[in-house]
């Protein structure tokens, strides 16, 4: 059976780029599951209506309705057991609450100053005029102060990176050999910014980069061959 995923689309609806679709979707293809996308858009709240709430990711597993990329992946680890694990175990699991909690406590406040501006950019119409509203009251500043000179801000996301670095100096993965989900929480922030900007954000020997590499090449460069701008 083939599982429906509703996910964030600009306005091209093959350029998805939300970072909690793309942990989802990492979990899917980690546990071998055929996908269905069906592009969804901010305005669009009536198509989600049913899964009793009004944001992206939402999973359709036959009879299952599922939101939320960390309900998403606890659900996939229950209902596939016999698929490789998301987790590793139940002390992996605790574990990957942190790589949960960073990028969406700190990280992604490191990727906005670089590529709001590039995200608005990105979106349908209809959409536009949402995504300004809600992010002006919620950051109480426009977009472009908010995206002003990005360029002069890498090298401060570059060195808010160090912790993650320093992992992926001496393993390939945050997960060790392979990668877990714990990696797909890091990376989908890292799809977020491919997809909609066209910021370069790692140097070529960052270690961090040679790990989006092996991310973007995962499940048969599924990643990789996602519509993006450019490589951020």
């Amino acid at each position: 059976m083939t599982v429906k995923l509703y996910e964030l689309a600009g306005a091209d609806e093959d350029l998805l780029f939300s970072p909690n679709c793309w942990r989802a979707r990492m979990a899917l293809a980690h546990k071998g599951l055929d996908v269905e996308t069906v592009p969804w858009r901010f305005t669009e709240k009536d198509d989600i209506a049913f899964s009793g709430q009004g944001l992206v990711p939402v999973m359709v597993d036959g009879d299952t309705t599922v939101s939320d990329s960390w309900k998403i992946a606890h659900y996939l680890e229950d209902t596939y057991p016999d698929a490789p694990s998301l987790f590793g175990g139940e002390t992996g699991k605790a574990l990957t609450a942190f790589y949960n909690n960073w990028p969406n406590g700190f990280l992604g406040g490191q990727f906005v100053p670089l590529i709001i501006t590039d995200v608005h950019a990105c979106l349908d119409d209809k959409d536009k005029s949402y995504f300004r509203e809600s992010r002006e009251k919620r950051f109480g500043k426009t977009l472009e102060e908010v995206g002003a000179d990005p360029e002069a801000k890498v090298e401060g996301f570059r060195a808010a990176l160090t912790p993650l670095r320093m992992t992926l100096k001496t393993q390939p993965f945050l997960g060790g050999e392979q990668p877990l989900y714990a990696d797909y929480t890091v990376f989908g922030m890292f799809m977020w910014a491919r997809c909609t900007s066209p910021l370069s954000l790692l140097e070529a020997d960052d270690p961090v980069h040679a790990w989006r590499e092996r991310l973007l090449d995962a499940f048969d460069g599924l990643a990789r061959r996602a519509k993006h701008v450019t490589a951020a």
